[in-house]
């Protein structure tokens, strides 16, 4: 029996031409290799960045309006990170894209450990890259 985790998120996003590259480049170095597509109930292709365990989807808006993360529903999303050193890269990276970045590379409290940036999308979205060292058993 496999365990309960996450199969997949749906991101609606403004520009699938803008923020398709905008994810792949982010999230390939961190292992999301691979893309496929689907359609939508709605009809609309469904672009979905394959992970280890876990996919990412993106389709375009199809009504006005932004994202307000203190609104119902998604606060932010977050992204495992192998190493402190990714963590970096990945942050020199959103640097070099123009990305907004919320917080620098730091040891927050959260956990043990705990080393993340925080950063948003093309839309405003927040979005996070963390490394949280294993414990030991």
């Amino acid at each position: 029996m496999r365990s309960g985790g996450v199969h997949h998120v749906d991101l609606v996003v403004s520009s699938i031409e803008r923020s398709l590259p905008f994810y792949r480049d982010l999230l390939g170095p961190l292992g999301w290799h691979g893309i496929s597509e689907v359609e939508g109930e709605r009809g609309e292709t469904i672009w979905y960045l394959l992970g280890h365990e876990t996919q990412i989807g993106l389709r375009g808006a199809q009504s006005k309006g932004s994202h307000d993360r203190y609104s119902v529903g998604l606060h932010h999303l977050a992204f495992e990170a192998s190493s402190r050193r990714v963590v970096d890269e990945r942050a020199d990276w959103l640097r070099s894209s123009g990305a907004e970045i919320e917080s620098e590379p730091q040891d927050y409290t959260y956990s043990p450990g705990y080393y993340a940036v925080f950063f948003y999308d093309p839309d405003g979205m927040k979005l996070e890259i963390v490394h949280v060292p294993a414990l030991a058993a």
